[in-house]
């Protein structure tokens, strides 16, 4: 496949998007703090016509365009937020924020689809567009936010779309495939209270240890051996507390594991919470000792609805071309909370690429940065699925 040269935008509005970009790169903010983007956005939003609507989820933005008679009405969503990352990519514009960096790409999904809301609101179409610009997708329950703060009272939308960067997929190319493509995110906590004692005397005390050695080797078999093996999930431990170094000879009362569980089917779901439960207090009840266990729910799965994933692919057959549809791409265990638009419409969330990446240029890594020239395929995809959605 080779790279794509859309002609929905010119050379000069591309220079004009990728100094933006990099502004945005320069000075990123985390979720919810996105006080000096949402400004910029909204600036050229109403610059450009648009009715905007600022506030919303916090720092959230909608940009809103009417055209013709039609009734229909379509949401399209840009995340704006950066990342709790120290950048060291050495680029001219590189953040200049320390503890901050924008390593997922979303400087550059803002100033894409900002850049189709300036080019729609000088073309024709027929129905009403709500430009999202939502803050807070890292993890900090932005999309919820906006929704909680009557998002579909105020703005209801037949569909809705999202575009991510995928990072060393050919550039100009974008994925729109239907089904699952991101997974739901949850995060849990078990904590053993049992008797602490001398470790020269464990049969004083009951071991807290003990039970949270048995749960790491339980809580991992569960989806090998319990989770029906045509479905997808994921159970990972990534924190445990217990003990201190200082003092290797107490048998510490309690000990805690944390970690995150993952799936794409509700089903699943409820049953990964359910059985992180049943073994974490069959554990505590075999050795005497009390366990509390913590569950809770986060961004549901991303789920791709059949009509507009047709609609996508027709936007980039009109947009970039039929080579550059990607119909076949394998979905993630990574999260992304556009499922708070998508799951309550039908959605679609497509991967747009960007190419090749510079050494250890990866998603959530110190040494991204999102590709400029991929700017022209992202705002004539947007400005695509408008035109096939309001015809």
């Amino acid at each position: 496949m080779t790279a794509l040269k859309p002609q929905m935008i010119s050379p000069d509005t591309h220079a004009d998007l990728t100094a933006l970009r990099r502004d945005l790169h320069i000075h990123p903010e985390l979720g919810f703090e996105e006080h000096r983007t949402s400004d910029i956005v909204a600036h050229r939003l109403e610059a450009a016509g648009l009715e905007v609507t600022r506030g919303l989820g916090g720092t959230g933005i909608v940009g809103t365009l009417r055209k013709g008679t039609g009734n229909r009405a379509i949401l399209l969503r840009a995340d704006m937020d950066a990342l709790a990352m120290t950048e060291v990519t050495g680029l001219p514009y590189a953040s200049q924020s320390p503890g901050k960096m924008h390593a997922c790409g979303h400087d550059g999904h803002t100033v894409m689809l900002l850049g189709a809301a300036e080019a729609m609101a000088q073309r024709d179409f027929s129905g009403t567009v709500h430009f999202v610009f939502q803050p807070a997708e890292e993890g900090r329950g932005g999309g919820a936010a906006m929704v909680r703060d009557g998002f579909f009272d105020r703005f209801p939308v037949d569909a809705a779309y999202g575009l991510h960067n995928a990072v060393d997929m050919p550039l100009g190319h974008i994925a729109a495939v239907e089904g699952p493509q991101l997974a739901s995110s949850d995060r849990w906590w078990v904590t053993f209270r049992g008797i602490g004692t001398h470790g020269a005397k464990p049969h004083n005390g009951r071991s807290a240890m003990t039970a949270a050695g048995l749960f790491l080797a339980q809580v991992h078999n569960i989806v090998a051996q319990e989770v029906n093996p045509l479905k997808t999930a994921v159970i990972s431990a990534c924190a445990m507390q217990a003990g201190d170094f200082e003092a290797l000879n107490v048998v510490p009362a309690e000990a805690t594991i944390g970690g995150t569980a993952r799936s794409y089917d509700e089903g699943v779901r409820t049953y990964l919470e359910e059985a992180i439960a049943r073994h974490a207090q069959g554990i505590a009840a075999s050795l005497g000792i009390a366990v509390d266990v913590r569950y809770t729910r986060g961004i549901s799965a991303v789920v791709n609805a059949a009509a507009p994933t047709e609609v996508a692919r027709r936007a980039i057959a009109r947009a970039l071309g039929e080579d550059a549809v990607i119909t076949a791409i394998d979905p993630v265990m990574a999260g992304d909370d556009f499922s708070e638009f998508g799951m309550r419409v039908p959605g679609c969330y497509v991967h747009l690429g960007m190419g090749p990446m510079r050494p250890g240029g990866q998603h959530h890594g110190t040494n991204y940065d999102f590709n400029d020239a991929c700017i022209p395929a992202g705002v004539a995809w947007w400005c695509a699925v408008v035109e096939e959605e309001l015809r």
